[in-house]
């Protein structure tokens, strides 16, 4: 094998295949011949290979494929021995000035942020649809609910921009993540440099890098970055469960508030009126998945001592797997959520249903008779105890026998007390910022609508910097 050479002689299988890191390397393979043809390239405007010499190795790697490569611990390893078998020992010159350490640093940096990307622009079409959905929705009186039990009535525009804005942070988080993760490692060499006149900087802006990691002891050693994804992931993950756990909830027999569309959907192999929402049931599973990634990895990277460990192979294929099972639940759950029918009627009558109203009536006697709050919840707590929808006199009696008052005697009407009651004015009294009023979600889709545009127009401006250093790589010979 090319890397172990007359110091280490042969290797058994089972060895080789411990070590092996050739089936996570399928991710990063394009970004390998990426990494391999920016470092000829500044070998060559270095005068640290000839133009010639430069010239063969990138027409070399261009007529590498992956189907072809030979054996090879890694995929930089095998890469390499098939670019020396194709014109000699000329292909030897292209590891000049850097190691396996750095190369590998700066591949995982390259995909993952062009998935970074990708899946920031899937997370804003999701959120897209929630506010799209919610636009429609703004008078669409639902129950809330605390504890999962009918808490006050809201409207459905309001719930979704819940949702909404959790997936907001979502994508700052990514935003935020990203200027760290798309940094260059190239050029770091194994952990102390190198004696050859590299030019990091000129490697970095070939490949689309926003600057350095540039310590080089640290650039081939750290993995926070991909610790710091991970976590954004979860996170995301997350905030995902809850909405899959609400359809599936709200589509059970028992809520009956919303219906999935057949595509996300499956029946049982026995129980032939089945609908069962498995892509949303998936969607939660999968969480626990990402979150143990999440997990695994911060124990592997845990107590490294600097600089380079082979430790830090086993962390790339969890953040590999997070990333793919992340996108795909986020495409999931935007299919779910658009194809959705929400059955309004029913999500209507159940907003007053657990006398969710009471926080209304308890706020509307302080309003009106100056009642203390704390005072005001007794009484319309002893009422709700009954459980009948209580009227004028039942009222009067409760506060009679509370605090010694009659509210129909300080100016609380019988029509006051219909108004109370009523979800859709109570909602409509809500017009605090933030609250489910529709005059407020109104604003708030408007100002989110704004916040959508304007993160799709950074995530394209972040794409086009790096397609447009690329496709300038490629074009290089």
């Amino acid at each position: 094998m090319l890397l172990r050479g007359e110091r280490l002689g042969e290797i058994s299988e089972d060895v080789l295949e411990f070590i092996s890191s050739r089936e996570a390397d399928r991710w990063i393979f394009e970004a390998d011949l990426l990494v391999d043809r920016a470092h000829v390239v500044m070998l060559k405007e270095q005068g640290l290979i000839s133009p010639e010499e430069g010239t063969r190795i990138i027409a070399a790697l261009d007529r590498i494929s992956e189907s072809e490569l030979g054996e090879g611990e890694d995929v930089h390893e095998a890469i390499e021995a098939d670019l020396i078998s194709r014109i000699g020992e000329v292909g030897g010159r292209m590891h000049t000035g850097r190691s396996r350490n750095d190369e590998v640093a700066t591949c995982i940096r390259i995909v993952l942020r062009d998935m970074m990307l990708s899946l920031m622009v899937e997370l804003n079409s999701l959120t897209k649809t929630l506010l799209d959905l919610a636009e429609d929705h703004t008078e669409t009186i639902v129950p809330g609910f605390t504890h999962l039990q009918h808490a006050q009535p809201t409207t459905l525009a309001h719930h979704l921009l819940a949702h909404a804005d959790a997936l907001f942070r979502d994508g700052e988080r990514l935003g935020d993540s990203y200027p760290r993760v798309n940094k260059s490692p190239l050029g770091a060499a194994a952990f102390a440099s190198t004696g050859f006149e590299i030019d990091r900087d000129r490697t970095a802006e070939l490949l689309g890098f926003e600057g350095l990691v540039e310590n080089s002891m640290d650039a081939v050693s750290t993995r926070d970055f991909v610790l710091e994804v991970l976590a954004d992931l979860s996170i995301l993950m997350i905030d995902l469960s809850r909405m899959a756990e609400e359809l599936i909830l709200w589509s059970t027999s028992e809520f009956g508030y919303i219906e999935l569309n057949d595509l996300f959907a499956s029946t049982s192999s026995i129980m032939p009126q089945k609908k069962n929402p498995d892509t949303a049931e998936l969607v939660r599973g999968k969480t626990g998945s990402i979150v143990g990634n999440l997990m695994a990895a911060l124990t592997i990277c845990k107590a490294l001592p600097l600089s380079y460990n082979r430790d830090l192979q086993e962390v790339t294929p969890h953040l590999w797997q997070s990333l793919s099972l992340t996108r795909g639940a986020v495409r999931i759950m935007n299919g779910c959520i658009s194809s959705a029918r929400f059955e309004t009627d029913r999500l209507e009558a159940g907003a007053g249903v657990g006398f969710s109203t009471a926080t209304e009536l308890a706020d509307s006697l302080v309003r009106v008779t100056k009642t203390p709050f704390r005072t005001a919840h007794q009484i319309v707590g002893a009422l709700a105890a009954s459980g009948e929808t209580p009227s004028m006199e039942d009222l009067d009696s409760a506060a009679e026998k509370i605090a010694g008052i009659r509210p129909s005697d300080m100016g609380f009407s019988t029509g006051m007390l219909k108004d109370a009651l009523d979800p859709k004015k109570n909602v409509a009294l809500r017009d605090r910022p933030g609250g489910p009023a529709p005059a407020e979600t109104a604003r708030m889709l408007g100002e989110r609508a704004r916040r959508v545009a304007e993160n799709e127009r950074l995530v394209a401006e972040m794409r086009g910097r790096v397609d447009g250093a690329l496709e300038g790589l490629r074009g290089m010979e």
